[in-house]
């Protein structure tokens, strides 16, 4: 009667261990699936602000705003076709 005791209250200790490892690792991977959730909607936005930098990148650099900046900026102009000089090899 004893063995049978000590075995019920070993199985009910099992039980009830596994049960809270159970609960344990519902919550943890809730909590994660919330990280991800979080992460994702981080990517996205950087994904967004990705897309604008490029956008905007691509504006600067357009050859007309380039071409308009050294004129401008720089003083820069065209050769005319008597300063051009051909190298050949």
């Amino acid at each position: 009667m004893k063995g049978r005791a000590l075995a019920l209250s070993i199985l009910a200790g099992a039980v009830v261990s596994s049960a809270l490892a159970l609960v344990y690792a519902k919550y943890e991977s809730r909590k994660l699936f919330i990280e991800l959730q979080s992460l994702q909607s981080k990517r996205d936005a950087m994904n967004i602000e990705w897309g604008r930098l490029q956008l905007e990148q691509s504006t600067w650099a357009t050859h007309s705003r380039v071409e308009r900046l050294a004129r401008d900026r720089l003083g820069m102009v065209s050769p005319s076709p008597n300063q051009v000089v051909i190298v050949r090899p």
